[in-house]
Parts: C-alpha cells; structure tokens; sequence
C-alpha cells in the first residue's frame, strides 16, 4: 500500500520517542486503501479511494444531509469542464489526486517528526537516532522481539540508503517521499519485492510457498474449516501467480504479483465506480446518480473528506 506506515510515536519514560512498530509491507495499491476490494463484504475500499482514508473517516461521522451537501461540493470540483456530469476522465484524475494527495500529506507529517534540526533534510543518523535512539544505547535489551527490532533497524537503513540516490547519507524531500512510499519509485521496486519476500518467507530460502502465501494471509484458529476466499488464493497461486510452476514464487514471480506495471488502480478504481453508479449507463455520472448512490460513495475513495474541510476556504483541491 503502500505502503505504509512505518513508525509510530509512544510514550517511554515519561520523553515521547520514536519507537519503530512493525511496518507493513508495501501493497501495490496501498495508498488507495487499507482494506480489500470485495464489494460482497462492503464498500470500504470504494469510500477511502473516493474520499482518501483520513478523510474518510471524517465524512462518516456526517449526517445524512450532510453527507449529501458535501458530495454535492465535490462533485462540482471534479466536474472541471462544468458540464453538470462527471465523467470517467475527471474522476481518474480525482483519485489520481487524492492519492498524491494522501503521500503528500504523510511525508510532510513524518518530514516535521524527523527533521530534528530543521534544515530542511533528513539524514540517516538523524533518522535512526530519532526512531531507534533509546533502544541503541540499550542495544534493545528492554525490547520483547530483540531480533525483530535489530532487523527492522537494518531493513530501514537499507531503504534508506536506496531512496538516498546521491548517497551522500542525506535524504531530501523527494528522497524522504521514496523511503516512505518505495512502491511509487522505479529505483526503489527492487527494495519493495525484497522486503515482502523477507515478510512472507518463513523459512528464510529466498522464495515463497504456498502454505507461507497462505499463512501471511489467514491462520485458522480452534480448527476452522478455510473460508471460499482461501480457496480461491490457493487457485490463483497455483494458477497465476507461480508461472514457472516450481511450486515457489521468486522475486520475478512476487514482482509480477505486487507491482505489475501495466495496472493502473486509480484507472480501474474509477471504472468501477462509475460502473456501480451509473445507473443509466451512459457512461458518465450525473449529480443526481451520484445522490442517489450516496451511502456506496460517502464510503468509497471520491470523498477524501477531512481535508476538504481544511482546504474549503482557499479551494486548494
């Protein structure tokens, strides 16, 4: 996704520190949304991809007439050629937006946490010494999963150090951007298919099975029998995902799953959208339609509504 949060903040000792929590690994769609695209379990993918997952959030609190009120403000602004409907280019372009929008925003949050010195640049030392300061002079021994930090240290500096593309140990704000969303670089692919490799491979040989493909997805508890979606994975391993059929997946095999370049997410994302909410399929959606489909959208990636909040005074978006 995209990852990606990588850190989190708590409080040690009384002195807030920068203690690294597991991250998640990158997911070629990750900053659309956090959740699976199965409109058969809901529309939650739909309702951050529309609206930006932050946002999100925000609009759901909203009542149902303000909800309406809202749609109708962002409708209007991804109208641009102010025809009265929305169609399949300006809503591309939308969740384009929102989406750059969203790493922007995460860059900029992390930016002000790490820059301790404020001169405009972030360099590794200064980012260790931020996110892992406490623990390295304690050489983690006040850490449960000693191991676990030790080697999140060690795959941090790596991608560091592969975002830091002058190799000069100083990450600008564009490097910065390439460290904490690898998926959105071309220099940094290399880095996102080992770190999901190193995530699912258990038994550390380099490649991925079926059961450690399955395992990073679902574990059954008290001998529950595997749900239909399992299944169905089990198949596309199998079937799509092992193309050389040696019953692995390799860094080509998990380059081709998790960043397979000729698919564009915002595109299909804005397909799909107005697919569920043209109802008289003339390929566009008006504001009427969208009123309509009011619950499906306030919960999909169009309204990114807690920034537009923020911005509605000076119309940035």
């Amino acid at each position: 996704m995209l990852l990606q949060s990588l850190l989190s903040l708590i409080l040690i000792l009384g002195v807030v520190v920068a203690v690294p929590a597991k991250e998640k690994r990158v997911h070629r769609h990750s900053d659309l949304s956090d959740h699976a695209h199965d409109d058969s379990t809901g529309f939650h993918y739909d309702h951050e991809a529309f609206l930006g997952k932050e946002e999100a959030k925000t609009f759901d609190q909203l009542t149902p007439e303000e909800s309406k009120d809202k749609l109708g403000k962002i409708v209007d602004r991804i109208d641009t050629d102010k025809d009265g409907f929305v169609n399949h280019g300006e809503l591309h372009q939308w969740i384009k937006h929102r989406q750059r929008r969203y790493i922007e925003e995460n860059v900029l949050k992390h930016w002000k946490e790490y820059d301790q010195n404020k001169d405009g640049k972030i360099g590794w030392e200064e980012y260790k010494n931020t996110t892992y300061g406490y623990y390295l002079d304690e050489e983690f021994d006040d850490v449960d999963d000693k191991a676990s930090y030790k080697a999140m240290l060690t795959r941090d500096e790596r991608r560091f150090r592969t975002a830091d593309r002058d190799g000069d140990g100083i990450a600008t704000k564009d490097e910065f951007t390439a460290f904490l969303h690898p998926e959105e670089y071309d220099h940094m692919k290399a880095v996102v298919i080992q770190e999901t490799v190193e995530d699912i491979d258990k038994n550390g040989d380099g490649k991925i099975t079926l059961d450690e493909y399955i395992g990073d997805m679902f574990t059954s508890e008290n001998g529950e029998s595997e749900p239909d979606w399992v299944l169905t994975e089990k198949k596309h391993f199998t079937e799509f995902r092992d193309t050389n059929k040696d019953g692995f997946l390799d860094n080509h095999e998990v380059a081709q799953w998790i960043l397979p370049g000729e698919i564009d997410h915002t595109d299909n994302e804005a397909k799909h959208l107005i697919h569920e909410t043209d109802t008289d399929k003339d390929g566009r959606l008006s504001l009427s339609e969208v009123m309509d489909k009011v619950d499906f959208l306030k919960s999909s990636t169009l309204t990114d509504y807690g920034s537009m909040l923020a911005d509605e005074g000076h119309q940035e978006l």
